[in-house]
C-alpha cells in the first residue's frame, strides 16, 4: 500500500521517499543525497537532526512526554522564559498551541475579545492558513470558494498600499492583520515605510495590528524577526514552521493587557505546551542565538540572492528575484514544474509559489559550498528550461 492510498490527494506530491537528514541535506530510500532548498516548507529551520534539538527532545523522553497546562511545568517555564528574550518588545505573554493556523485562530479571537469590534482587514495575497477562521484571512480564492460562507466581516486591502488600507477599515474594525513578508503568494516583501504607516494607522485608530510571522520569523530573514528590518512591533504576534526545530509547535505572543481579556476556559489547547515541543523549541532558540544562524541566514541570503542576480543576467526566463536572508523567490516567466522535477533528479529539492514561483526556504544551517552547488545546479536548471521552451 502506498501513502496515497491512504492520504488520498490532499497533496501536491513530490517522487521523492526521504528516508533521513542532516543539516541542509536530506537522503532518500535509496540513499541519494540531496540539497534540501525546501526546508520543510520553512520547519526544518535550524537543520534536520539539530544535535542541541536531538539531545533535547532525547532528555525529555526519559522525563515525560506530555503535561496539560492546567499543572505545571518547568520544561515549559524554561520555553517561555527563553522565548521571551527574544520577543518584539512589549509581547510579554502567550498562547502555546500546534501550528500556525492555531496560532491565527488565538489571535482572531483574542483580538476581537479585546477591542470587543468584529471587522478585520488581511492584505491581498496573504496566506495565513486553511482551518476557517485563518481561511477567512487568507486570500487566494482557490483556497475560499469550496468552503463559503466563511468567518464574515473580512476585508482584504493592496499589500503595501496605506492609502487604500486606510479607507478599508471603518469604526468596527478589530485588527489588521499582514505577514511582513508575503511567503505562500510568492516571497512580496513590504515596501519601505509601510509597516511604520500600519502601526501608525492602528494606533491613531484604536486597532490592534498582527504580524503573522511564521514563515519570515526566527531569523529567516537575516533578523530574528522580519519586522525588525523596519522596526516595527505587532500587537500580537503568531509564529510556528521551525519553533520546535521541527516538532509541531504554534505560539501567538501577545501584549499581556489583551491576554488579561479572555477569561478561563475561554481558549485552550490539548497539547498546546507539551513538554516534548517545549524542550524543543527552547534548543531551537539556543541553536539561532547561541550558533550564529542569524547571521548565517543574512550572510548565505546575501551570497544566495547575489548568485541569483547573475543568473537572472544570463537567463531570459527570470523575471525577478525577490526576499531576504534565506527566504527567497524566483519568479519565472514560465511554469516551474520542469525545474522542480529535474531539481530532484540533479540533487536539489525546490519549493514553489503558484506556477511560476521558485521558492527557497533551505534551512539556516546552510554552507557556503551548499549555496554555491545549489547556483550551480539552478545554473544548469535554467539552461535545460531555456532548451525545452526555445526547442
Amino acid at each position: 500500500m502506498t501513502e496515497d492510498q491512504f492520504l488520498g490527494n490532499l497533496y501536491q506530491r513530490f517522487p521523492v521517499t526521504i528516508e533521513k537528514g542532516l543539516g541542509a541535506h536530506v537522503w532518500d530510500i535509496n540513499n541519494k543525497e540531496y540539497i534540501d532548498c525546501m526546508g520543510g516548507y520553512g520547519v526544518a529551520l535550524v537543520g534536520h537532526r539539530n544535535e542541541r534539538v536531538v539531545n533535547a527532545i532525547k532528555s525529555q523522553i526519559d522525563k515525560i512526554i506530555t503535561v496539560h497546562s492546567s499543572l505545571y511545568s518547568k520544561t515549559r517555564e524554561e520555553f517561555l522564559e527563553t522565548l521571551f528574550k527574544i520577543s518584539p518588545k512589549g509581547l510579554t505573554q502567550a498562547h502555546l498551541n500546534n501550528s500556525g493556523a492555531e496560532a491565527i485562530e488565538a489571535a482572531i479571537k483574542f483580538a476581537r475579545k479585546f477591542t470587543g469590534k468584529k471587522g478585520m482587514v488581511a492584505m491581498n495575497g496573504s496566506y495565513h492558513g486553511k482551518s476557517m477562521g485563518a481561511l477567512s484571512l487568507t486570500f487566494n480564492p482557490k483556497y475560499r470558494k469550496s468552503f463559503q460562507p466563511l468567518v464574515e466581516k473580512v476585508s482584504f486591502s493592496p499589500f503595501g498600499n496605506i492609502e487604500s488600507l486606510r479607507s478599508t477599515i471603518d469604526d468596527d474594525t478589530a485588527f489588521i492583520i499582514l505577514e511582513p513578508i508575503q511567503g505562500e503568494s510568492g516571497i512580496h516583501v513590504a515596501p519601505d515605510g509601510f509597516l511604520q504607516d500600519v502601526r501608525k494607522l492602528c494606533d491613531e485608530n484604536e486597532i490592534l495590528l498582527i504580524f503573522d510571522e511564521i514563515q519570515s520569523g526566527l531569523g529567516r530573514t537575516g533578523r530574528m524577526w522580519a519586522s525588525d528590518h523596519w522596526n516595527t512591533a505587532p500587537d500580537i504576534l503568531c509564529i510556528a514552521k521551525g519553533i520546535a526545530g521541527g516538532v509541531p509547535m504554534g505560539v501567538t505572543m501577545v501584549r499581556p493587557d489583551i491576554l488579561n481579556c479572555i477569561s478561563k476556559g475561554e481558549h485552550s489547547s490539548t497539547f498546546g505546551g507539551n513538554p516534548l515541543s517545549c524542550a524543543a523549541g527552547t534548543a531551537t532558540i539556543q541553536a539561532l542565538t547561541q550558533d550564529n544562524l542569524v547571521q548565517n541566514a543574512d550572510t548565505m541570503g546575501k551570497l544566495f540572492r547575489d548568485g541569483l542576480e547573475k543568473l537572472k543576467e544570463k537567463h531570459n526566463i527570470i523575471r525577478e528575484i525577490r526576499g531576504k536572508g534565506l527566504m527567497i523567490g524566483i519568479e519565472l516567466k514560465f511554469e516551474v514544474k520542469d525545474i522542480l522535477m529535474e531539481g530532484i533528479e540533479k540533487n536539489l529539492l525546490l519549493l514553489y509559489s503558484g506556477r511560476n514561483i521558485l521558492r527557497l526556504l533551505p534551512p539556516l544551517v546552510i554552507t557556503k559550498d551548499d549555496v554555491t552547488k545549489s547556483l550551480e545546479t539552478l545554473d544548469v536548471l535554467f539552461t535545460n528550461e531555456e532548451k525545452r521552451k526555445n526547442g
